[in-house]
């Protein structure tokens, strides 16, 4: 058995000779231009509970049906799952391969020399046959690493999935909850224009009124009716997205009629200090694609050197008796060296690309994270003016109820102008839609900030 021990001296000096790797030692960038980061990227833990700070049974009840039935995420979720089986199986590569075999061979004049004439000889052979390509120069490792990084990055863009879905829900749920408001508020304006055309009717019927008039506030109702269609088709519309969102059939989401856009009952704060970015998916995916290819440049590099393979066997080989013992014990190690010297231009070819695509992966990591501070920055500040313009918007509808109360009061009193009710109900009626149509929009700002932030956002 002294050769077998040999052949393991000799696998394990190889073993012991394959510990260098060229290319570059990847690392993380600590900075883009002034912007720190050194935090890693941290799932938030409230990426899918942050709406329960809405205390909306309704949208927290889709959210949950989404993250199970979502035939994106379960896509994602897949994707995660091959990229750690392609990790896997790049893993494995350090280690030798092996198959156990096992034949049998039966033979009739084996030569054309006229002794072996109507003979028949008869074999087997049984054992282990073993391949190692040793990784003198880190090549397989270096693909461990890129396929480690590409795994790692499909698991990031899985949590980014989530959130992006979440962020759809929310947001077509808003837009469910918008449509059915701003119709129920078309509907309320209706029932009160068509209560003053009562009144102008019954005044041009005894002769106070003109036909003009009657004409104008006919107009007036008309144009009302005919936003009842266009609000339907809105809260069709959310209800098909929602429905493909959820993975159902449109119209089976048994919404109830609330009409009412979810509220925060405090507002959302920012923590001094936090480094947000380390919330986003978005460029942690780009870190770890530049963590790839960055290997993917060691892998490039490897075939500019010899290539060593080793492979053996390990067993039996019996003749005619076809006996198993001692003496028909076989083993052999054949190692052999391969070397691309005849196209090392191709090779330094790729090497180039590796590192141009590096250089693009770098590129890309940095833009995205000036995309993502913009981001952040933006649905901030698009939320408080929002907020702004729904609070004024807000004092502008009440002011115009004012100035409509008094307007019908006079006109009913006979000391008012019919075209100052109608100018009043007007405002009443733009103002109202407007205000409507801006609480819709101050939600789905809110939708937006949860989203640039990575779910990290915090309520006060």
């Amino acid at each position: 058995m002294g050769k077998p021990l040999n052949t393991v001296a000799i696998l394990s000096v190889l073993w012991i000779l394959s510990a260098c790797a060229v290319g570059p030692d990847y690392q993380a960038p600590k900075q883009v231009n002034n912007i720190d980061m050194t935090t890693p990227y941290q799932q938030s833990e409230k990426l899918t509970t942050w709406w329960q700070a809405f205390n909306d049974k309704e949208l927290n009840r889709l959210i949950q049906e989404a993250l199970t039935e979502n035939r994106t995420l379960l896509q994602a979720q897949a994707n995660v799952q091959r990229a750690y089986a392609i990790f896997r199986d790049a893993d494995n590569d350090l280690l030798p391969k092996g198959t156990l075999d096992t034949g049998y061979q039966a033979t009739k004049n084996s030569t054309v020399l006229s002794s072996d004439n109507n003979t028949i000889t008869r074999g087997y052979s049984t054992g282990a046959n073993l391949t190692w390509d040793v990784d003198l120069f880190g090549k397989v490792r270096r693909a461990i690493e890129a396929a480690s990084a590409e795994a790692e990055q499909a698991d990031i863009l899985w949590h980014d999935a989530q959130l992006q879905i979440i962020s759809q829900v929310a947001t077509s749920y808003g837009d469910y909850r918008g449509a059915q408001f701003r119709l129920k508020v078309a509907q309320q304006n209706l029932t009160n224009l068509q209560q003053t055309r009562t009144i102008v009717k019954v005044r041009f019927e005894a002769g106070f009124a003109s036909e003009l008039e009657m004409a104008r506030i006919d107009a007036q109702v008309y144009a009302v009716e005919a936003t009842v269609p266009q609000y339907g088709t809105l809260l069709a519309r959310a209800d098909a997205t929602l429905s493909a969102l959820l993975g159902k059939k449109p119209g089976t989401l048994a919404l109830d009629d609330l009409s009412v856009l979810p509220q925060l009952s405090k507002p959302i704060a920012l923590t001094q200090g936090e480094n947000y970015l380390r919330y986003r998916a978005d460029v942690a995916s780009y870190e770890r694609a530049l963590a790839a290819t960055t290997a993917r440049i060691g892998v490039a590099t490897a075939d500019l050197y010899p290539n060593l393979s080793v492979s053996g066997f390990l067993g039996f080989l019996s003749g005619p008796g076809l006996s198993v013992n001692g003496q028909n014990e076989s083993w052999n190690i054949a190692p052999s060296l391969s070397w691309q010297v005849a196209d090392l231009g191709s090779v330094k070819a790729r090497i180039r690309q590796a590192q141009a695509s590096s250089v693009i992966a770098l590129a890309q990591f940095e833009q995205q994270v000036f995309d993502a501070l913009a981001d952040m920055q933006f649905s901030l500040q698009s939320y408080n003016f929002s907020r702004q313009q729904q609070l004024s918007t807000e004092y502008q509808w009440r002011a115009s109820e004012k100035a409509m109360t008094i307007a019908k009061q006079r006109f009913e009193a006979g000391s008012g102008e019919f075209l100052d009710l109608l100018e009043a109900q007007r405002d009443v009626l733009e103002s109202r839609s407007q205000l409507a149509l801006l609480e819709q929009q101050s939600f789905n700002r809110l939708v937006d900030i949860y989203r640039a932030f990575g779910g990290g956002i915090s309520v006060i």
